[in-house]
């Protein structure tokens, strides 16, 4: 711990004093033995020794004095500057705080704003459905079928290669669902549904179905489903089903939802 210059000055003063006083006191008694015969002489050194210890006491008082007044001043400039520092974290501590309450606040209406904009404009879901192929004959068999001789193989291929494929049904449909993900608070507002041919360029909005509805061997679901929330968030879902063996269809759902106010 390093020393103030004033106490240091106060303690080279009276080391000083200390210093004078010592070797006075030094001269005192060597006057006192050269001239022990004398009984006045004795009185008088021993009056002058009383004097100098009482010099030295109150040198010793005095320094030590000087240095209190010298470091009270100190002390209170110390105190004064380091309530000034207390005051300035504090006042750093609030305006932190605060800071970072506003940037939160303000991170909360973007992320409002952008959710928002998200539900005006619809969550888009797309997904590419394949023709449909139904089972082919063989698969169709009973499993304990006796296999046919090789005489009679061949023109049962040959009638079987003849024959064209036939169509799908509704119940050998290829079946896709089209999910989208929304905040667990949101409304749900509106679900577009559409379907083309993969092959087709026509616009979306020329393809367009509603719910339940067949058209080209395809079908949406009657109704959507909603899934239970969680982590903040639940899931839209239309169910789609094709049973063209002709082509593949692009399916699309745009699902637009509203946040409270």
């Amino acid at each position: 711990m390093s020393i103030p210059d004033s106490v240091l000055a106060a303690i080279i003063a009276g080391t000083a004093t200390l210093s004078a006083s010592f070797v006075q006191l030094r001269s005192a008694l060597l006057r006192e033995a050269a001239g022990r015969a004398s009984s006045a002489s004795r009185r008088r050194n021993r009056m002058q020794l009383l004097i100098l210890l009482a010099i030295i006491g109150a040198a010793g008082v005095c320094g030590f004095a000087l240095s209190q007044w010298l470091t009270a001043g100190e002390r209170a400039a110390q105190s004064v500057m380091q309530r000034e520092l207390q005051a300035r974290v504090a006042e750093l501590g609030h305006a932190a705080s605060e800071l970072e309450q506003t940037r939160g606040s303000e991170r909360g209406e973007i992320e409002n704003g952008v959710l928002r904009r998200l539900g005006t404009d619809g969550i888009v879901v797309m997904a590419s459905v394949p023709a449909c192929r139904p089972p082919s004959p063989a698969s169709a068999s009973p499993a304990g079928a006796a296999a046919p001789t090789t005489a009679a193989a061949a023109p049962a291929a040959a009638t079987e290669v003849a024959t064209p494929a036939r169509p799908c049904t509704e119940a050998e449909a290829s079946a896709v669902a089209l999910c989208a993900s929304i905040p667990s608070n949101a409304s749900v507002t509106e679900v577009a549904l559409f379907s083309r041919t993969a092959d087709s360029n026509a616009p979306w909005s020329a393809s367009r179905y509603l719910p339940g509805q067949e058209s080209g061997e395809a079908r949406f679901a009657p109704t959507y489903s909603e899934s239970t929330p969680e982590g903040g968030a639940r899931q839209v879902c239309q169910e789609f089903a094709h049973w063209s063996s002709a082509h593949a269809r692009i399916v699309r759902m745009v699902v637009r939802y509203s946040l409270p106010v």
